[in-house]
């Protein structure tokens, strides 16, 4: 009898077995095709990680290493322990032995570098190997000091963007040198800690490192303006620069279009205009407009009221 609508004497075709492919044994061409299209974390932990032919068609291509960027594992953290965990050595020597793999198979081809908590070593070894090297980010590095970034200036003049926030062990020196030897450098972030307000970092940033934010803004702004005429963009965030170091600005910087002050307490509405109205080409300016708490200048009562009053010319806060 006829069943499922077969014509008498049909018979269902067994299927055909499925033809088994061995992945790995896809033409190197083919595989640096499909890795050039895999995210960082999925070349690292994934293509590199499955056998020797992919890991090997992977390093016989050394632009797929051109980046290096792992500030979005950074920024999607949440605070507390995760994030504290950073400031640990173990830590530390994670994101140096990553920096090295990276500069090593990218074989002189790395171009962009988005890191935290490296330290001298990884970023010297780094830098002495990356002469095309235009991005480099070590935001909240501790350990990296103006040794490595000597290097970086002297092996790494390509650079057109370079962020320093939080290093507060790299000083104006090092400004200078990078001035001195990055000529195209467009970008410069020199932001510290809020130390006016430091309680968002508590229980995340050693308390010892927090009170050792640099105190030498004005001689900072002074080698930035003196060395760095083609700037674009300058952040310097919770800066202790003071009027003296501000008005030095629009002398050197001429072409600046970012500057951004936010946090900077030492300084006046009144000068901010002044030297912002210097600068022809600015297009976005960051005023401090922070509340500044009592406990940071050890005022009478009302007294830090005033203070704000004096820089900012508001009657906000009067009683």
């Amino acid at each position: 009898m006829a069943t499922g609508g077969l014509a008498s004497g049909e018979e269902l075709a067994a299927p055909a077995p499925e033809e088994e492919r061995d992945w790995s044994e896809m033409t190197p061409v083919c595989l640096t095709e499909a890795f050039s299209r895999l995210a960082l974390e999925d070349l690292w932990r994934g293509a590199m990680a499955c056998c020797r032919s992919w890991r090997d068609a992977a390093r016989s291509r050394p632009g797929l290493f051109a980046a290096l960027d792992l500030e979005p594992g950074f920024a999607e953290s949440t605070p507390g322990a995760e994030a504290a965990a950073w400031w640990t050595p173990a830590f530390q020597r994670r994101v140096d032995a990553m920096l090295r793999s990276a500069a090593t198979l990218a074989a002189g081809e790395l171009r962009e570098v988005r890191v935290r908590h490296c330290s001298d070593d990884g970023l010297s070894f780094a830098a002495e190997r990356s002469p095309s090297l235009s991005i480099l980010s070590i935001r909240t590095s501790p350990a990296v000091t103006d040794r490595s970034m000597l290097i970086v200036g002297a092996c790494c003049t390509m650079l057109t963007e370079l962020d320093i926030s939080n290093c507060y062990e790299v000083s104006y020196k090092s400004l200078e040198v990078i001035g001195q030897s990055c000529r195209n450098l467009r970008v410069l972030k020199r932001n510290i800690f809020n130390w006016i307000d430091p309680s968002e970092h508590v229980g995340i940033v050693p308390e010892d490192y927090l009170r050792e934010c640099p105190q030498d803004g004005d001689r900072e702004a002074i080698t930035i303006s003196k060395f760095m005429p083609k700037l674009k963009i300058l952040e310097l965030r919770f800066s202790k620069l003071t009027a003296v170091g501000l008005n030095s600005i629009p002398g050197g910087c001429k072409e600046l279009e970012v500057l951004d002050l936010f946090g900077c307490a030492n300084l006046t509405s009144r000068g901010i205009d002044q030297a912002a109205a210097n600068l022809k080409n600015l297009e976005t300016l960051v005023k401090p407009n922070i509340y500044i708490p009592r406990s940071s200048f050890h005022m009478g009562r009302y007294g830090h009221w005033q203070l704000y009053d004096e820089r900012f010319q508001t009657n906000v806060f009067q009683i």
